[in-house]
């Protein structure tokens, strides 16, 4: 496996900033779609024929990281053999197919068949791989970095319009803007992603996906996100309750948290990041993030009381996991050969989906049988366990000269 190279202290080339900034478009218009229902898709599961089944309505919900999970791997290798670009549209029309049937749908049934081919348009692996060809490793985290701004400030975004805009247009409604969203991202592949970087393209076979996946640090890394990912999701199975109940913040007005605490959290990571990069302590910044995940988690565990506790936690969480957000898939990048990023991110994102259906499912689990703080000290062990699996990785991003 490659060495990642030196960062340097230079600034992105036009060529960088221009495929940074639209591929950071196109991932976040869709996730725009994707987050758009979360906070309203289970209260209006309810109102459907078959919406009172619960195991139905958590199909409803998870499907999408389950087909995600699915299909990261062989859309990711695809790209190594046929080009990023056109693995990005085919994945963004199949989301807008799914969510105009979801739009149509009388039923969960029908909801749930266009929740899940809007998860099968898994083109993560291939726009990360996308950002890594067209970035220097000095930038690659930049880059990175921007998408995962994008990201977050699309979570934040949907948090105020969400439920203005169930108001206005209902759950049909809002599936149809979500496939408008993603016929607008396509457009934005076709007219602003400039062309890719002409690279070695990888043959897909069983020796070469064995040889991604065996690389320890690769591994290591894989760990990192489907830990980071299922930690995300199983604090949001007890957390809203506990705002409610702990916080005295009614349900309606959690936005009001979560919108400041986010954003504010982008604030730290550019600093982290380039301070990481600049004076060879990308470990320092890595582990130390990883320390605060762990921290965060055991401090809720506690149970604590009063609206600015959780505030501060909350704000630590999200530092702490922008940055890693931006490191993960930045490391992958350079870590992989050029040949196979598109399947060693594939492997990579896999591990992103499986966590986050994962997170959710064990933490529901751990709540029935054991309560509310049992899942935040779930979640601290598990961070603990990827610590010491960090602690092991060998290679490092060196200082800037």
């Amino acid at each position: 496996m490659n060495r990642p190279s030196n960062f340097t202290s230079e600034s992105m080339n036009r060529d960088e900033l221009r495929a940074a900034t639209a591929l950071s478009l196109v991932q976040g218009l869709r996730m725009l779609g994707l987050f758009i229902v979360l906070p309203v898709l289970a209260v209006h599961a309810h109102s459907l024929p078959d919406g009172h089944d619960a195991r139905l309505v958590g199909l409803a919900l998870g499907i999408y990281g389950l087909t995600q999970a699915l299909l990261q791997l062989p859309l990711g290798a695809v790209s190594d053999r046929v080009g990023r670009k056109p693995v990005i549209i085919f994945g963004l029309a199949l989301f807008a197919i799914g969510s105009f049937i979801a739009a149509s749908a009388d039923d969960l049934l029908v909801m749930t068949i266009g929740r899940g081919l809007q998860g099968a348009g898994a083109i993560s692996a291939a726009v990360s791989a996308f950002v890594a060809d067209s970035t220097r490793d000095s930038q690659r985290t930049k880059a990175m970095a921007m998408v995962g701004i994008t990201i977050g400030a699309s979570f934040a975004l949907s948090l105020i319009v969400a439920p203005p805009l169930y108001r206005w247009v209902g759950i049909g409604g809002m599936f149809a803007f979500t496939g408008v969203l993603a016929l607008a991202a396509i457009a934005s592949v076709i007219i602003m992603v400039p062309p890719a970087p002409r690279v070695a393209r990888g043959r897909l076979t069983r020796e070469t996906v064995l040889r991604v996946a065996a690389e320890p640090d690769l591994m290591r890394l894989n760990f990192g996100i489907f830990t980071l990912h299922a930690v995300q999701v199983a604090i949001f199975v007890a957390l809203p309750g506990w705002l409610v109940e702990r916080a005295g913040l009614a349900l309606p007005s959690h936005w009001v948290l979560y919108l400041p605490v986010v954003l504010l959290s982008f604030w730290p990571m550019m600093p982290a990041l380039r301070w990481g990069q600049r004076q060879g302590r990308a470990r320092t910044v890595f582990v130390g993030s990883v320390c605060v995940l762990a921290l965060v988690m055991f401090a809720l565990a506690t149970q604590p009381e009063g609206l600015i506790p959780f505030a501060v936690l909350l704000f630590a969480f999200f530092a702490a996991f922008n940055i890693l957000e931006a490191s993960l898939p930045s490391m992958v990048s350079q870590l992989a050969p050029a040949e196979l990023r598109g399947t060693a991110l594939g492997l990579f994102n896999t591990s992103q989906s499986l966590g986050l259906f994962m997170g959710g499912a064990a933490a529901g689990a751990v709540r029935a049988v054991w309560g509310d703080a049992a899942v935040f000290l779930l979640a601290g062990v598990i961070i603990v366990v990827w610590l010491i699996a960090a602690l092991r990785h060998r290679l490092w991003p060196a200082a800037a000269h």
